[in-house]
């Protein structure tokens, strides 16, 4: 019988267990703690009473109620002032502290059964912050060194900390890696402080890196801290020497620049020009002014705490000299001839171009036999890589003028165009042996000319243009019609344009008029022969003086 009542008091209990309900709160919040009477009707139930766990074994009690009557506190402990109840029956504590973490228990009476439903109580609190603390000035390169201290305070529980590169975790490996986290609870408030501190053995691209830490809470995960970066000291491990510009030519200014890879980096260094050693300080760089072809060599730098950390540079000046002869202005006769001579000294493979008044040429000048058309300012480049020189003179070819071209237009009937181009230099006076109106004389460009007059010849004409300056004379003639033969011309062409009846009509006459010509010129014949008035060794057309008289009238009428 024993046996049997131990075993049902078993069972009990551990239905009880099983059936233990965890609310869990937040620290310093109004805790709900819900009581579970659903499988009883509210008026059945005749009395509800909260009490809780003193730790001791012993229940504490908080709050009663019987049917039809208000709830009637029952503790006079810490809990005064914390609890009440709501309507359906849960029990609300305010303020929670860590030592409401325990079970409180809802009783329920009715006429035929007492039950009770214990609770379980969690009160939990996030971290107050996280920080990283007690923070190293800078990280040496491959040393272990304490990087800071991450610090999650007033936590319930204890939270865990996370040590972020980057954010990404880092893992303690024994190496370059070391945590140690420690947990100090306050003998006041019960809460916990987490800290965890680094230590780190950094890279050089840890100069660029983030460093973090985060707490992680069963309330919640996280709660990072701001992140932080730190300088990376290490030695100088390569140093190299930069030559600016990196292909020099004769009479730039050359600079040598000492690059080291440290952190701080060196600001002293030793330059050593083609065995003479310049100490520098407080900069990295020494400038060489002018250089020359013999300025070619080794050049070195180093550093001035440690010579061993050398670096070199074999530098090549390049050069390009160029010599024209002859240079500048050149006054020649026309039709003789000119050598030019362009020499060039280079380091490297050249090319040269020419021009002639800024019109590329395709090849060198050569004047054989000097024209006036070979005037002009020549220009040479001659380019090598990346840089280049430039040489020049300018020809100047005098002589007598020649007159290339002289031809005659007319301008609408009205007057004659005479034009007379000619070339010399310098430039050439131009006259006619007429009397003409000026027209246009052209600027004087390549040594040409060009002079243009009108004229109102009435006869046949021979005008000559001549053109001279101090070294000749040239002239060159042209017959010109008279204008009003043409003018003659003109009006016969128009009557040739009448109409056909026109024509017709004037034949006829013609050849009426002609008829009784011929019939007076023979009747005029016969009466003289009749009257026999010609003499013997008389020459009919008179005598060669008189010939000669009537010649000269004919050509004084023509004029």
């Amino acid at each position: 019988m024993h046996l049997l009542s131990a075993l049902l008091f078993l069972l009990l209990l551990l239905r009880r267990v099983a059936a233990l309900e965890t609310v869990i709160g937040l620290y310093g919040e109004t805790v709900a703690i819900p009581c579970n009477y659903g499988a009883k009707k509210a008026e059945d139930i005749n009395m509800i009473k909260w009490k809780f766990d003193k730790g001791d074994g012993q229940p504490g009690d908080l709050l009663v109620k019987q049917k039809d009557q208000n709830v009637s506190l029952l503790t006079t402990d810490n809990y005064q002032g914390r609890v009440s109840m709501a309507a359906n029956f849960t029990l609300l504590l305010s303020e929670a502290k860590l030592a409401d973490s325990r079970t409180f228990t809802c009783m329920l009476v009715t006429m035929t059964d007492i039950q009770e439903f214990p609770v379980n109580v969690l009160i939990n609190k996030l971290p107050a912050g996280v920080e990283i603390s007690d923070k190293a000035k800078e990280l040496e390169f491959g040393k272990l060194t304490k990087l800071g201290t991450c610090v999650a305070r007033d936590a319930n529980p204890a939270a865990n900390i996370t040590w972020l590169r980057n954010n990404k975790p880092l893992v303690a490996d024994g190496k370059g890696i070391s945590i140690r986290n420690s947990v100090a609870v306050d003998a006041v408030t019960g809460l916990s402080t987490t800290s965890s501190t680094l230590e780190y053995s950094a890279e050089k691209v840890d100069s660029v890196a983030q460093f973090a830490c985060r707490a992680d809470h069963p309330l919640g995960n996280g709660l990072v801290s701001s992140p932080v970066t730190f300088t990376i000291t290490y030695s100088t491990e390569n140093i190299s020497l930069q030559v600016v510009p990196q292909n020099p030519v004769d009479g730039d200014d050359l600079t040598l620049k000492c690059v080291a890879d440290g952190n701080p980096a060196p600001t002293s260094f030793n330059f050593d020009l083609k065995g003479n050693v310049v100490k520098v300080e407080n900069k990295d760089f020494y400038t060489i002014s002018n250089i020359s072809r013999n300025s070619s060599g080794v050049y070195k730098c180093s550093l001035i705490d440690d010579p061993s950390m050398e670096a070199s540079r074999n530098v090549t000046v390049n050069y390009l000299d160029i010599n024209l002869n002859p240079s500048g202005k050149i006054v020649k006769r026309a039709g003789e001839a000119l050598d030019i001579t362009l020499q060039i000294d280079s380091s490297a493979k050249s090319k040269v171009h020419w021009t002639k008044d800024n019109v590329k040429r395709d090849n060198e000048p050569k004047f054989t036999k000097l024209t006036y058309s070979d005037s002009g300012l020549y220009e040479c480049e001659v380019t090598m890589e990346n840089f280049k020189r430039k040489a020049s003179f300018e020809l100047v070819v005098e002589g007598a003028p020649i007159i290339k071209n002289l031809k005659e237009t007319s301008e609408g009937g009205h007057q004659k165009i005479l034009t007379c181009v000619a070339e010399g230099s310098p430039k050439p006076a131009v006259s006619w042996s007429i009397n003409g109106t000026l027209l246009n004389e052209t600027s004087f460009s390549n040594n040409k000319i060009e002079h243009k007059i009108a004229v109102v010849p009435s006869a046949n004409l021979t005008v000559s243009c001549t053109v001279s300056n101090e070294f000749g004379i040239d002239t060159k003639v042209i017959n010109v019609s008279s204008l009003f033969e043409e003018v003659r011309m003109d009006k016969q062409d128009t009557a040739e344009d009448g109409s056909q009846t026109q024509l017709v009509v004037g034949v006829v006459v013609g050849l009426l008029i002609a008829a009784v010509v011929i019939a007076l010129v023979y009747w005029l014949y016969m009466k003289k022969s009749k009257q026999g008035s010609w003499k013997t060794g008389e020459k009919e057309n008179g005598s060669s003086e008189e010939e000669k008289k009537l010649e000269e009238n004919s050509q004084k009428a023509e004029v």
